[in-house]
């Protein structure tokens, strides 16, 4: 139970990032002597410190004596290789921790299971694999990414009661969460259709942080290199990633009216509906595909 209640917190740190560190993972640390955390951060932009430094480097000088019987915990693995910042597992054994317990191993091919076996070698008790679920639920885009070669890809569409999407939906309140959802992902895509007769600006006006890269498919998806794809286009687009399996997560906003519409809503598959939430008087089903999660 301990190392749950550390690893949640490793988790809440690691959130911070969310919108500011792609391509690179989210991920928390923090530093625990006798049941007191002594130090913590979170990994904020690529190329900056990783977790565990920004971890290390809260600890006040007076509590530094404390690291060789204290326990770190890493929402993910450390890592083994120097990139832009050093190896996070070197500083672990410089440090002289005597555990660390690690979320879930980095899926990444220049770590896989490294850090933690340079971790063990030095002597240091490692444990990996709490929270595992929550802590891969939480990169799925980087793991998506480096596991299969492609970006995590995030459906949205608005839908009438009778299910058209020919028409206004939206409220401004489901429109600042479809502006968060642009904020967290590197890419967003729609149809050449929807392109030219809507002229859509794809920002994030209504929310903050970077607006993601705009890819237009002109009779076909084009290749997309960021690390995450949102698709707001037509049926035909969404149809096309729905049926050719190549969705993780949708978000569907229905509003509550019909509309004598002529453009029917995709046809989800392979679907588990994993949250349902009410927006102001707009109901919005998150569902997640069974064969990716």
């Amino acid at each position: 139970m301990t190392d749950e209640k550390y690893m949640r917190r490793c988790i809440q740190l690691a959130k911070n990032g969310r919108q500011t560190t792609e391509p690179n993972p989210m991920v928390g640390a923090v530093i625990v002597h006798e049941d007191r955390i002594i130090g913590e951060g979170y990994h904020i932009r690529p190329g900056g410190p990783h977790a565990e430094v920004n971890a290390f480097a809260s600890v006040r000088p007076e509590d530094e004596h404390l690291l060789p019987q204290s326990t770190i915990y890493v929402s993910l693995e450390p890592c083994s290789h120097w990139g832009k910042t050093p190896p996070c597992a070197e500083l672990l054994i410089q440090k002289g921790v005597k555990r660390c317990v690690v979320g879930c191993q980095d899926p990444f091919a220049k770590v896989q299971g490294r850090g933690i076996k340079m971790l063990r070698e030095a002597g240091i008790e490692v444990v990996v694999g709490v929270l595992e679920e929550e802590c891969l639920h939480l990169n799925d885009h980087f793991i998506t990414f480096h596991s299969k070669h492609r970006p995590f890809t995030t459906l949205k569409w608005a839908q009438s009661a009778n299910g058209f999407i020919d028409g206004k939906f939206s409220n401004y309140y489901t429109q600042a969460l479809c502006h968060k959802r642009r904020a967290e992902h590197g890419a967003i895509m729609v149809g050449s259709k929807t392109w030219e007769k809507d002229q859509p600006r794809l920002d994030v006006r209504c929310w903050y942080g970077t607006n993601p890269k705009v890819y237009v498919a002109h009779g076909g998806v084009p290749e997309v290199e960021e690390m995450s794809l949102l698709v707001e286009g037509g049926a035909t687009l969404h149809q096309y990633f729905i049926d050719n399996g190549l969705w993780d997560e949708c978000f569907v906003e229905i509003a509550p009216f019909d509309i004598d519409g002529t453009v029917e809503a995709p046809v989800l598959k392979d679907a588990e509906l994993v949250e349902k939430q009410v927006v102001n008087d707009r109901t919005v089903l998150h569902y997640r595909n069974i064969h990716q999660s």
